[in-house]
């Protein structure tokens, strides 16, 4: 018998500064021992600061991107990132809505750590109608989160009803990231089918490498499903990884701005 490889695709933005989208992606994929495979969706001139411009790619060579990968080597687990319109939204949900058994991991990029709006706001609701019923789980930060809903989240109760609120668009499952507490990281993961819900605790570490912290905690949580593990040890298991890289990589001076984790 031939061996087979974990395989992980990821639908998103490509970084040129390589700490966030697909750059962080694959490292992650590969740190943690699945093969990553990439259809990129827009190409950003980007660096640890801000985003200079962006690029968006042809809806359909979208399409065809996936298809190439999907159709020869095959997919255990998709993630998909930074979208930016509604006509790359529909591409992606009209090709991966004709999956079946695969988990879908949707983090839905809308600023980046610099603050830069990565998604068009008028694309919002083509993400939640679109693209959510798919998803095995959303992975919005607390920002994030509040934009989806158009509210304001201020307390772990809030945390948890908004991620109640945003199942209800279809998606087995929402953790919101980053607690209301200052020196406390927690998520809050939300299971539709047993209405449970699960919080993941780490202690904030202090440092500005937080470039590509969303991209990474969500390719991680594509990487351990992808290898079989159940949703709420898949997610553990990635906030453990995620705790780990911003440690690992508090120390470096990467650019002038936010840095990245230490994804090896």
């Amino acid at each position: 018998m031939k061996k087979k490889y974990f395989r992980t695709l990821t639908i998103a933005g490509s970084d040129s500064g390589g700490g966030a989208g697909i750059q962080a992606d694959l490292k992650t994929f590969s740190a943690l021992g699945c093969f990553g495979m990439s259809a990129i969706t827009c190409l950003t001139a980007q660096n640890t600061q801000k985003v200079v411009a962006i690029q968006p790619i042809d809806a359909n060579f979208v399409k065809q991107q996936i298809d190439a990968v999907i159709t020869d080597i095959g997919v255990d687990a998709i993630k998909i990132g930074m979208l930016y319109n509604a006509e790359i939204i529909q591409a992606v949900a009209d090709r991966l809505k004709t999956l079946t058994n695969v988990p879908i991991i949707l983090d839905p990029v809308i600023v980046a750590t610099s603050g830069d709006l990565l998604l068009k706001s008028n694309a919002i609701e083509e993400l939640k109608t679109k693209l959510f019923p798919l998803a095995t789980i959303i992975t919005p930060n607390l920002q994030e989160a509040e934009t989806l809903l158009q509210q304001k989240i201020t307390s772990h109760q809030e945390m948890e009803l908004a991620a109640k609120k945003l199942s209800q668009y279809g998606s087995s499952a929402v953790i919101i990231k980053n607690s209301i507490k200052k020196n406390d990281c927690s998520d809050c993961l939300y299971l539709a089918a047993t209405d449970q819900f699960l919080w993941f605790k780490a202690k904030k570490i202090i440092t500005k490498n937080t470039h590509g912290t969303g991209c990474t905690f969500s390719a991680a949580i594509t990487a351990y499903l992808a290898k079989g593990y159940d949703l709420p040890k898949a997610v553990k298991n990635a906030k453990r990884y995620i705790t780990a890289a911003i440690k690992a990589g508090k120390d470096y001076q990467t650019g002038k701005g936010n840095g990245p984790v230490k994804h090896f």
